[in-house]
């Protein structure tokens, strides 16, 4: 049997841009026109070589490059609940993992991914993301799932018609700054959500296909809609659906107005496509039916269709709870010596057991500690869950009452679940809008 040669992932320079382009345009075959796709990639990463908050890593074996990826350096908002102050931690996201077709299954993916943990690990940051091509590779990484993205379609008619349209305007290129201010006050109070840069709201605003509508009061944003059209009918031009990829707002006098505004386009319009993480979205609509006439058992219409996309991993268990200490995080106004045994197969200098003093759900210590077996339940809690789902616990995508229940995750003390199920809540399940 052949031995596999080493791997080597290193920073990608300029002349490694081409070959990386071949690779990704194979595996990801979704350009019409591939050698100009191959050109676009290359001007894009080239163009990238002045952010310092993207860097692009390639693996080499015996010096041929068999697959790249993007690395990101973000901030993200956590808030426990809405008396703390929401925090904001640094965590690294990774992106556009290609591999050569030639050298699939000879575990690319598995040295770029771990070069990634260990990159943002060493460089301090305690948590992990990514979009998953495949959601079971990753889970078995240590990745738990994040919120779900629904799939709203309805009629432009089905949207409420009360608003007003008179703070809405059309957003270009020069209103850059006002929409980076903007989103950057609502990031800073929204669970989960990703700093933007000035080089991603300016292309979000260049690109031909994005449509923007802000609403502007006293020379202010509060809210903005962004959206493409998309073809309903092949042999009639005139018809078109319209999809809507982000819908941030301030108040709902914000919100009726966007809805306002959808719903006038209502004779060129044949439906309105919404991907929200909104979970009652469906109360807004006059019929929430998304047209597949599907009904299930007895009579339930089928309304949206959902999906897992964003996965977060903690990295350093010690690291994040010291950090969410540090920016006031609550733990549910708990009071108790809490025993995390982590099973982190993948990351072994993250698996094992934590040990956090609280008070009145502030942090008062965290170390690490053997497995505690014979706990006082008066005072010592011992909670076990693998990584994976530790990770969602910790970003509130599920409760810990839910990994209990399924199984997913012991107790030693089942009367105190309803205690740790308020510990790990936070006022909201993660939301991000980015995509990397």
């Amino acid at each position: 049997m052949t031995e596999t040669p080493e791997t080597e992932v290193r920073l990608m320079t300029e002349p490694d841009f081409e070959a990386f382009a071949v690779v990704v345009t194979n595996a990801y075959p979704v350009a019409s026109d591939v050698p100009a796709e191959r050109q676009r990639l290359c001007v894009e990463w080239a163009a990238q070589s002045d952010d310092p908050t993207t860097h692009p890593y390639a693996a080499f074996r015996e010096g041929r490059l068999l697959g790249g990826m993007q690395l990101h350096d973000y901030t993200m908002t956590f808030q426990s609940s809405p008396e703390a102050q929401p925090a904001q931690i640094p965590v690294g996201g990774v992106g556009m993992v290609a591999v050569d077709l030639l050298h699939k299954k000879e575990h690319v993916a598995r040295d770029l991914i771990t070069f990634f943990l260990d990159h943002y690990r060493e460089r301090g940051m305690p948590l992990g993301l990514l979009y998953p091509f495949r959601p079971d590779f990753y889970k078995q990484m240590g990745f738990g799932y994040g919120t779900k993205m629904s799939e709203y379609r309805v009629r432009p008619a089905d949207l409420p018609a009360q608003g007003s349209k008179d703070n809405l305007v059309d957003l270009g290129p020069e209103d850059s700054e006002m929409l980076l201010e903007y989103y950057s006050r609502y990031q800073a109070r929204t669970h989960g959500m990703l700093r933007r840069t000035t080089r991603e709201i300016e292309r979000k605003l260049s690109q031909a296909q994005n449509h923007l509508i802000g609403y502007r009061r006293n020379g202010r944003l509060h809210g903005y809609l962004q959206y493409q059209f998309r073809s309903a009918n092949e042999r009639n031009f005139l018809i078109n659906d319209m999809e809507v990829f982000e819908c941030l707002y301030d108040t709902p006098e914000v919100l009726m107005a966007f809805l306002k505004y959808l719903h006038t386009q209502a004779d060129q319009i044949r439906t309105i496509v919404f991907w929200t993480q909104e979970e009652d979205f469906q109360y807004l609509f006059l019929d929430p039916r998304n047209g597949s006439d599907y009904l299930m058992p007895r009579i339930y219409h089928a309304s949206n269709v959902q999906g897992i996309g964003l996965m977060y991993r903690v990295l350093d268990t010690e690291l994040l709870l010291r950090m969410l200490s540090q920016e006031g995080h609550s733990f549910g106004g708990q009071t108790c010596r809490l025993y995390l045994e982590i099973t982190d197969s993948f990351l072994p200098d993250n698996n094992g057991t934590v040990v956090v003093e609280l008070e009145g759900g502030h942090i008062q210590a965290v170390a690490r500690a053997e497995p505690h077996r014979h706990s006082s339940p008066e005072t010592d809690l011992v909670i076990q869950l693998d990584v994976a789902d530790f990770s969602s616990l910790m970003l509130g995508a599920v409760g810990f009452k839910t990994l209990y229940t399924y199984g997913l995750a012991s107790l030693s003390d089942p009367e105190a679940l309803d205690r740790v199920d308020r510990l790990f809540r936070t006022e909201a399940r993660p939301r991000c809008v980015t995509a990397f």
